[in-house]
């Protein structure tokens, strides 16, 4: 079996990006690298949404940009603007197209179905699959969402609606959200945070009719696209092992509150490219321990007052705009922290800090 400098196990997003990382900065001109990925092809399959906070290297890849957003609950929406920090949307199609064309020039670069058919004894491992110990505490962010495309003209092209609420959920949070591509065009999606344990969450294809013909009351649509996925909020096992280091969801990229973990692989990415020559010297990357920290009593409280979150999720955005963006997408200084801080519910935060 031949053997490679560098492997990377799972050739998803995290995967694809690094090893596109590693390719454009000539890190891979006299090493080889392994790309072990089960699928049988690659197409369509995510839409990965997110602020963009710092540059990527998917700008060509971005379906749509969009400069204002709303947050809905029942008889109260905000209007926000996110001109600083625009939100975008990223076609995984084009993103595989991308990269995998741009491998496919080098010869160093090859790609496995099975990680048996390469001898790892002498290789450095980026491994992107992640090992979840499950129970019935854990929380999960899981979706569901479809393209859809009108004979008329509905949708307003400039706004997202990023969160409608479902009020009436008691025991999880539920909400919607809109990503208009054009005025007959959309992505709309259901999303959920809860432990999955109620099978009635799941059946997604009810919620996306009810909501698009009674809510939206939009009659004559079809679906052209499906998506579905559900990410971990909690961290997976993580265990530091000799030559090897965990990437992506598997390497604690995801963002806990918020499930955005795109621009974190990025950022992962690169600190590896500039650190590829001394890899077995690297401190692990990491989401900053502040965020860890308010994440995990965050979850607490949604765990322990799901029916409150709509309201504390509004009234989050009364703080400014680009604090909020910048919290949520792990880029906030102490003050934009304390200005969010503020506008949550202290008591039950307060208890949540001392469980």
């Amino acid at each position: 079996m031949k053997e490679f400098d560098y492997t990377i196990i799972g050739g998803g997003c995290a995967g694809l990006s690094l090893a596109y990382e590693l390719e454009v900065h000539k890190k891979l001109e006299n090493k080889t690298l392994a790309i072990v990925e089960p699928r049988l092809e690659y197409k369509k399959d995510k839409t990965w949404s997110f602020w963009k906070v710092v540059p990527h290297n998917f700008d060509d890849c971005v379906k749509k940009n969009w400069e204002n957003f709303s947050i809905n609950i029942p008889n109260n929406t905000k209007y926000l603007e996110c001109k600083n920090y625009p939100y975008q949307s990223i076609d995984s199609g084009l993103f595989y197209n991308k990269i995998n064309n741009k491998l496919k020039e080098n010869k160093n670069i090859n790609f496995f179905k099975d990680v048996k058919e390469i001898n790892l004894e002498n290789s450095f491992i980026f491994n992107s699959v992640s090992s979840l110990k499950t129970d019935d505490n854990n929380f999960w962010q899981h979706f569901c969402g479809v393209e859809i495309e009108t004979k008329k003209n509905f949708f307003d092209e400039e706004i997202i609606n990023l969160m409608d609420f479902d009020c009436e959920q008691k025991n999880s949070v539920h909400f919607f959200y809109t990503l208009p591509y054009s005025k007959n065009k959309a992505l709309i999606e259901t999303t959920w945070l809860s432990k999955m344990s109620d099978s009635s969450e799941k059946n997604y294809d009810n919620q996306m009719k009810d909501y698009i013909e009674n809510h939206l009351n939009l009659k004559d649509y079809n679906i052209t696209y499906k998506e579905e996925g559900a990410i971990p909020l909690f961290y997976p096992s993580n265990y530091t092992e000799k030559n090897k280091m965990n990437i992506g969801t598997a390497g604690g990229m995801t963002r806990l509150s918020t499930g955005y973990t795109f621009l974190n692989i990025q950022e992962h990415s690169r600190y590896i490219r500039k650190n590829i020559e001394n890899i077995n010297k690297m401190r692990i990357f990491e989401i900053n321990k502040k965020y860890q920290f308010l994440d995990r009593i965050f979850l607490r409280v949604i765990k322990k007052h799901p029916e409150k979150m709509p309201k504390i999720f509004y009234n989050m955005f009364g703080a400014s705009t680009n604090a909020v963006i910048k919290f949520l997408s792990n880029k906030s200084n102490f003050l934009e922290d304390l200005s969010i801080i503020l506008k949550m519910p202290k008591w039950i935060f307060i208890k949540a800090l001392f469980k």
